[in-house]
């Protein structure tokens, strides 16, 4: 899942690796861990691992103002069909996922999945309980609305 998450990054300065610890740390902390599946568990990780990328991009941000961040990467995977190449379009992403989630959270929990998570179309259906082909037509309605939203941001 880090994996998907870091793949289209060719300037990354943190590896699947230190992903995957960050993403186990925040979730040991979190105490309160009690998946119901193997795909459960692979959604509530998906949203560890989306909250990390947003953190991580927020603190580079903050550091390039003057403020105390560290390093962080922050390119995605491009199947929304979205250039990602930086900070400021993560964030984009975020607001633009948390919009989205307003208007139709079971879409914004599908790019979620899909996105941050590596889940297949199947995958993310049987999580949300619904048919394949819902989530595939979800998954296309959302990347376009993505798509708009972060293009006019631009």
């Amino acid at each position: 899942m880090a994996a998907s998450v870091r793949r289209a990054d060719a300037h990354a300065t943190i590896s699947t690796a230190t992903l995957v610890h960050e993403t186990w740390m925040k979730l040991a902390r979190s105490g309160t861990l009690a998946p119901s599946s193997d795909l459960h568990l692979k959604g509530i990780v998906a949203q560890a691992m989306r909250q990390y990328v947003i953190e991580a991009a927020r603190r580079r941000c903050a550091s390039k103002r003057g403020g105390s961040g560290g390093k962080a990467f922050v390119t995605l995977d491009t199947s929304l069909d979205v250039a990602m190449p930086g900070d400021r379009d993560v964030l984009a992403l975020h607001d633009a996922l948390v919009e989205l989630a307003r208007m139709n959270p079971r879409q914004a929990t599908l790019v979620e999945l899909r996105f941050f998570g590596g889940f297949e179309a199947a995958e993310a259906a049987s999580l949300l309980g619904i048919a394949e082909s819902t989530a595939l037509r979800d998954w296309r309605a959302a990347k376009a609305w993505l798509a708009l939203q972060i293009r006019r941001w631009h």
